[in-house]
């Protein structure tokens, strides 16, 4: 038997909400343990392969596939994700990995349902207010599992250790959380942060824009910055030159810490993770649920952040009605700097500084036993 370092595998991505936390935990964990192996294994989307292996992590790209919508899709997610879990199983084998941290999204359910295979110990991070179908999936065989909000509990099966940590968020947010008090914003121009997801958003891109042309009168003082998703900055900025509204317009924000901590308001879609980052930075936000999330968890997200004041909710109806919803939830505050600073300090009451310890604290739990019994 050899003391070989361990090694960490994360499962999962598809989306920025659920690869951000598993690279909050992963960089903590390389500080922890400059020997640990980490890597991630994920659906091969190029923005994730990108964004893992510029962190400096392994990255395996596997088979997996979304519930079918209809006959025509049912064989192609049982082949793929069949041949995805064959593939994780056998990678899971070879290098002799400690624990598997499963990052919910389909793309987390073949490693994950691998390592309960193999009884490699399993983590499941929860960024949402209703627990995700890989999550609800994988849960009975997990070791533990990691929630973001309390509410997600009511849903899940019996088996799993159960915590209420919060969602990892990066060193520089988990900094700005455990200030005593938010940084004042005290700059003549202010900003305004329009975000629709890490893919982006058609419908945010169409009526923000729209909505915030017909309150140009009180943007003077406001500088806009637009995170539209990959492949459709063109037709937004396009879209703010037509109406002639000056904004900054990005596919993707590469440093959102920094970005937040001169933000005053922002816009966005109601994600997990997205929430988690607003709250650290103590930005109030006007929450866009997306109405297709699976089991309406933006919804529920947004309604726990809402019952706290530190956000307000508009519902996505027609172009027409949501331009009209948005300028009623937006106006009161572009013009109340008091309101911004009442809500901002509501929305910090959300943020986890210790998010990310207390998930790596549980991730060296599980690998010690391990570690131990490989030394013997």
């Amino acid at each position: 038997m050899t003391n070989t370092p361990p090694h960490f595998v994360f499962a999962g991505g598809g989306t920025g909400g659920h690869l951000f936390p598993g690279l909050a935990v992963a960089r903590r964990l390389r500080l922890s343990d400059a020997a640990a192996t980490i890597s991630f294994a994920g659906s091969g989307k190029l923005f994730e392969r990108r964004l893992v292996e510029a962190a400096g992590f392994r990255y395996l790209a596997l088979p997996c596939h979304p519930l079918p919508r209809g006959p025509a899709s049912a064989i192609r997610f049982l082949s793929q994700n069949l041949a995805g879990y064959r593939a994780a199983r056998q990678f899971l084998k070879d290098n002799n990995v400690s624990v598997v941290v499963g990052l919910g999204g389909y793309a987390s359910a073949a490693t994950g349902r691998a390592a309960i295979s193999l009884s490699v110990p399993l983590l499941l991070l929860e960024q949402n207010a209703v627990a995700g179908r890989a999550t609800r999936w994988l849960a009975p065989a997990a070791s533990v599992v990691c929630l973001a909000f309390d509410e997600a509990r009511a849903g899940l099966p019996p088996g799993p250790r159960v915590f209420t940590t919060g969602t990892p968020t990066s060193a520089e947010l988990s900094w700005l959380a455990a200030q005593s008090t938010p940084r004042r914003r005290t700059r003549k121009q202010k900003q305004l942060l329009v975000l629709g997801g890490s893919g982006g958003s058609e419908q945010i891109n169409e009526a923000v824009p729209r909505a915030l042309y017909k309150l140009r009168h009180l943007l003077t003082s406001w500088r806009i910055v637009h995170q539209s998703g990959a492949g459709r900055d063109t037709s937004t900025r396009v879209l703010y030159s037509k109406l002639n509204l000056p904004a900054t317009v990005t596919p993707m924000i590469a440093n959102m810490p920094t970005v937040l901590r001169e933000t005053d308001l922002v816009v966005s879609r109601a994600g997990g993770t997205t929430l988690a980052e607003l709250a650290a930075a103590a930005v109030p936000a006007v929450l866009v649920p997306y109405p297709r999330a699976a089991d309406d968890h933006q919804r529920a997200n947004a309604e726990a952040m809402v019952a706290g004041g530190g956000c307000c909710c508009v519902e996505s109806g027609s172009a027409v009605r949501l331009d009209d919803d948005l300028i009623s939830a937006i106006t009161p505050l572009l013009t109340d700097r008091q309101l911004r600073g009442e809500m901002s300090a509501s929305i910090r009451q959300f943020a986890r500084a210790d998010a990310t310890e207390a998930v790596v604290s549980l991730v060296l739990e599980l690998a010690a036993p391990v570690q131990t019994a490989r030394a013997a």
